[in-house]
């Protein structure tokens, strides 16, 4: 197994409930967008209280790298192919693809594309 791995929120949320399916993924080094952040933030506040919300975020944030706007642009090309896909997911997987990991998802809209790891 790879290493290092771009986990989009999907990803985030199932490490954060303990999934077991994504166990195998824990000792992995993670990158992620403050997008994907962003995104997280917004369902964990949905499912637990802001400040539970907000501490599980923060953890996330080292891993966070930055993103060009190239990496925006072209983001938005494969969103114009994969309309269901949401922007920051867009951006990740572009993050990935650019520094040559996979996209650890489980978001069925990435199920059989290339350069991703579907764990559901």
């Amino acid at each position: 197994m790879n290493n290092i791995y771009f986990f989009d929120t999907y990803a985030l949320i199932e490490i954060i409930r303990g999934s077991q399916s994504y166990k195998p993924f824990l000792d992995c080094k993670i990158i992620t967008t403050i997008l994907n952040l962003a995104e997280l933030n917004y369902n964990l506040k949905k499912e637990m209280s802001k400040e539970m919300a907000n501490e599980h975020t923060e953890k996330f944030y080292e891993f966070a790298i930055s993103v060009s706007i190239e990496d925006i642009k072209q983001a938005i090309d494969l969103k114009s192919l994969h309309r269901n896909l949401s922007i920051p997911d867009a951006i990740g997987y572009t993050i990935a693809k650019k520094h040559s990991v996979k996209f650890l998802t489980g978001d069925n809209d990435f199920e059989g594309m290339d350069n991703v790891e579907f764990v559901k």
